[in-house]
C-alpha cells in the first residue's frame, strides 16, 4: 500500500465503520475530521436504512485519514474520496 494512500484509507474505513461501499464513497471530510485533526468517532446517516450510524475510528485509519486529507488538499465540504474520472 506504499504510495496508496486514497486506498489505505478507504480499505482502514471499510474494517473500521462496517457501512456499506455506497455510504463509503460518499462520505465527506467534515464526516471523518474536524478542526484540523481526525475524529475517535464519525456518524453519517445511511441512505437505505436512513438511520444514522456511528463508527469508532482507529489510530491506523486517522494517521491514513489525515495524511490523505493533506496529500489531496481536500477542505471540510469536499467529499473524502472524489472521484478519479474528472
Amino acid at each position: 500500500m506504499t504510495g496508496r494512500v486514497r486506498n489505505l484509507v478507504l480499505f482502514n474505513l471499510a474494517i473500521d465503520s462496517k457501512l456499506r461501499g455506497g455510504v463509503l464513497v460518499r462520505l465527506q471530510v467534515e464526516d471523518l475530521a474536524a478542526a484540523g485533526s481526525v475524529r475517535e468517532r464519525g456518524m453519517v446517516v445511511q441512505k437505505k436504512a436512513g438511520r444514522p450510524v456511528q463508527f469508532g475510528i482507529t489510530q491506523n485509519t486517522a494517521a491514513s485519514g489525515s495524511a490523505w486529507i493533506a496529500k489531496a488538499s481536500l477542505k471540510p465540504g469536499d467529499r473524502l474520496f472524489p472521484s478519479r474520472v474528472s
